[in-house]
């Protein structure tokens, strides 16, 4: 195939750990074409039979609704996962363990009838702040350092709207590390400690206790100034134009962002603003990132 025949439609997916989101990106406009995204649900303890049929009912979907013709498929893809090629190493994570050891790449290559070369995967956090580079926060910065705040700590650096991994969440931190701190159930194991209480609404049953709770605001405090001074080891070697924060997390900002901001001091900070659409412009990316597309 060669690279004038291929057009600048690419299906694209976010995987996670209850659903899926596919749709059809743009890659001249960076942007999806409009009704072309849709939400599945996946039993992600289910088998790989029903895992990977979950996953091919919404690419048929998506195609089945919008004529277009497709140059391959992009995934956004939570780890741990052979990204280059395609196969699951995810255990121990209470989902898709059915599909461990599984060459999806391959898989997903024959149900739509493309060469292995033209599926394409990347770790979903990358993804996630790739797109907020490419189109969304950080569209008008050169250098972006990105986080994603939610049940994990995911980061990346995009300069020139190319995004790689930085794995931060991987890196030692206090007593174990970064993800164990920077994630709601850091939260979640803060606020017991402090009240004894169980927190079985995650951070956003703190953010309505923290309108009138002094715990709830201190544990706040306590993640905003942690966070700043692990991101400004990072942003010191990086020199980014700004931090733009994902996640679910960052539903919650104004109980830590205005402290955050000056504990970073003249670090620009901005929150995402494409919500579940900058995932799957991101994992569309990858195929210009390899100047082998349009």
């Amino acid at each position: 195939m060669q690279a004038e025949q291929l057009s600048p439609y690419i299906l694209t997916a976010d995987i996670g750990g209850s659903h899926m989101t596919a749709g059809i990106c743009d890659l001249r406009a960076n942007a999806l074409i409009a009704g072309s995204i849709i939400s599945v649900e996946v039993m992600s303890k289910g088998t790989a039979n029903e895992i990977l049929s979950a996953w091919e009912h919404a690419f048929q979907e998506v195609l089945k609704t919008n004529n277009l013709p497709i140059s391959g498929l992009a995934v956004a893809m939570p780890g741990p996962f052979d990204y280059d090629k395609g196969i699951s190493y995810i255990k121990g994570l209470d989902k898709y363990e059915a599909i461990f050891g599984m060459n999806i790449k391959k898989h997903f290559a024959a149900a739509l009838g493309m060469k292995d070369e033209q599926v394409r995967f990347r770790n979903d956090a990358e993804c996630a702040i790739a797109g907020e580079a490419i189109s969304g926060a950080g569209r008008q910065y050169d250098k972006v350092i990105g986080i994603t705040l939610g049940t994990g700590f995911g980061s990346a650096f995009s300069a020139t709207k190319v995004a790689k991994d930085l794995n931060l969440g991987s890196d030692p931190y206090k007593e174990s590390i970064a993800d164990d701190y920077f994630s709601t159930r850091w939260f979640v194991k803060r606020y017991t400690t402090l009240t004894g209480q169980v927190l079985t609404g995650g951070v956003k049953e703190l953010a309505a206790l923290a309108v009138k709770n002094d715990q709830a605001t201190q544990i706040f405090n306590e993640f905003a100034d942690q966070l700043a001074g692990f991101l400004s080891i990072a942003a010191n070697k990086l020199q980014p134009d700004v931090l733009v924060i994902c996640g679910n997390i960052a539903k919650a900002s104004n109980f830590f962002l205005p402290r955050l901001q000056k504990n970073l001091n003249s670090l620009k900070i901005e929150l995402a603003q494409l919500g579940e659409q900058s995932p799957l412009i991101g994992a569309a990316a990858i195929f210009t990132d390899h100047n082998n597309l349009i």
